[in-house]
């Protein structure tokens, strides 16, 4: 018998996940992610559940028409069938679920949980009130794709009668969930902050003493745009010093005509010009912004966690899959004076990062912003602790 099934909806809810796991631990775990192979689960669940396909949109497929149609082609119907079928095998077999995610995911673990029988806890690190940014219902209607992303619809509203627990992403979006009559819903702490280790590695053999500006390119395929352009932003900022937070093999990283790239380990390696050079760091993501000064980020949870961490994040759209302009924007709203959303062109990226570095007032907003609206830690041990008091209860679920 498996103590608890965590259903996870994309890559950060994989990352909370998977970080929810360390805070249960010597219980019997087990995982089915919702988006992709859900690797950030190996070695700290018993088990991974579900057909742990990657569809071609990354986790994103009413971003576009064509995501969409690709992920269609590539049997995304299919998926949704077999990860219905994977939750409800499991739910004879664990005696409580914690849903990490949007609706959908939810959804899932109602049917795991048998309809409420068991308990069901639901972190929603998704919606936030602040994205609604002082719109009007009619102008957040013009984005239909966006809308259910950002207030808790009343379908989310009906499945939380089945839950034990809800979990949400700030303060304001308490406020709201209370006015909506969700009277479960509670902000005990940011998830997203939680999933932030202690810095990874000592950065002082790259570090040269100029300010650091860290570029957040992301894991999808907007690496491919975005990182080439950050680039380019960097070798107009001689003044800094410029790291890469790098999620990916060295292989096949997109650079820059007239740019190469020097391997020098696993974890290193530079992109370098004629006059600049970048380093590229795997698994130094918190290293990185432990020293970080100013962020370029086309990145979901990254960004968000550098604006936690006080550093301001300069945004630009890309062609997608994930943060394509409609996405930029909402985090912007989110996000408020830690983040300005500006044209995908180095020059303009450059100017608004050097406003950041010189300007102490814009500094100053987007660090108080920024950890206003994504923090503080302390989400996941507290989640956690519930989740062992209703399993030490023999698992009732509270109404």
């Amino acid at each position: 018998m498996t103590d608890v099934l965590i259903i996870s909806g994309g890559n950060a809810e994989d990352l909370i996940g998977a970080s929810l796991c360390a805070y249960l631990e010597g219980l019997s775990l087990a995982a089915l992610p919702l988006v992709g192979a859900g690797k950030r689960y190996e070695g700290k669940v018993e088990r991974i559940l579900g057909p742990r396909t990657q569809m071609p949109s990354g986790g994103f497929p009413f971003n576009s028409l064509e995501n969409l149609i690709a992920d269609l082609k590539a049997g995304f119907h299919l998926e949704i069938v077999r990860q219905i079928r994977a939750a409800q095998l499991a739910r004879d077999e664990v005696r409580a679920v914690a849903a990490v995610g949007d609706a959908y995911t939810l959804a899932i673990g109602v049917l795991a949980s048998d309809w409420g029988r068991l308990p069901l806890f639901h972190l929603q690190p998704q919606i936030s009130h602040y994205y609604w940014g002082g719109r009007s219902v009619w102008e957040r209607l013009k984005q239909p794709n966006q809308f259910a992303a950002e207030d808790y619809l009343f379908y989310e509203r009906w499945m939380h009668r089945f839950v034990q627990a809800v979990y949400v992403r700030d303060k304001l979006s308490e406020q709201r969930a209370q006015q909506l009559g969700m009277h479960k819903a509670r902000f005990v702490g940011s998830m997203a902050m939680d999933t932030l280790s202690a810095p990874e590695r000592n950065l002082s053999e790259v570090l040269d003493g100029r300010p650091v500006l860290v570029l957040l390119p992301g894991t999808r395929g907007d690496v491919r745009f975005s990182l080439p352009l950050m680039l380019e932003s960097a070798a107009l900022l001689p003044e800094m010093q410029g790291l890469v937070a790098w999620a990916g093999d060295f292989q096949h990283v997109p650079l820059p005509e007239g740019w190469r790239l020097e391997v020098q380990d696993e974890h290193t390696a530079s992109a370098v010009s004629t006059q600049h050079r970048v380093w590229l760091l795997r698994g130094a993501f918190s290293a990185i912004l432990h020293v970080g000064q100013v962020a370029i980020g086309t990145a979901g949870t990254a960004n968000e966690q550098a604006a936690g961490m006080g550093i301001p994040v300069v945004a630009f759209p890309t062609p997608g899959p994930q943060y394509i302009y409609p996405n930029a924007l909402r985090q912007s709203r989110l996000l408020g004076k830690a983040l300005r959303l500006v044209e995908p062109s180095p020059r303009a990226v450059a100017e608004a990062v050097r406003v950041f570095l010189t300007d102490e007032a814009a500094r100053a907003a987007a660090r108080r912003e920024g950890l206003e609206r994504n923090g503080p830690r302390g989400a996941l041990p507290q989640i956690a602790q519930e989740i062992r008091q209703t399993l030490a209860l023999g698992g009732a679920h509270a109404g």
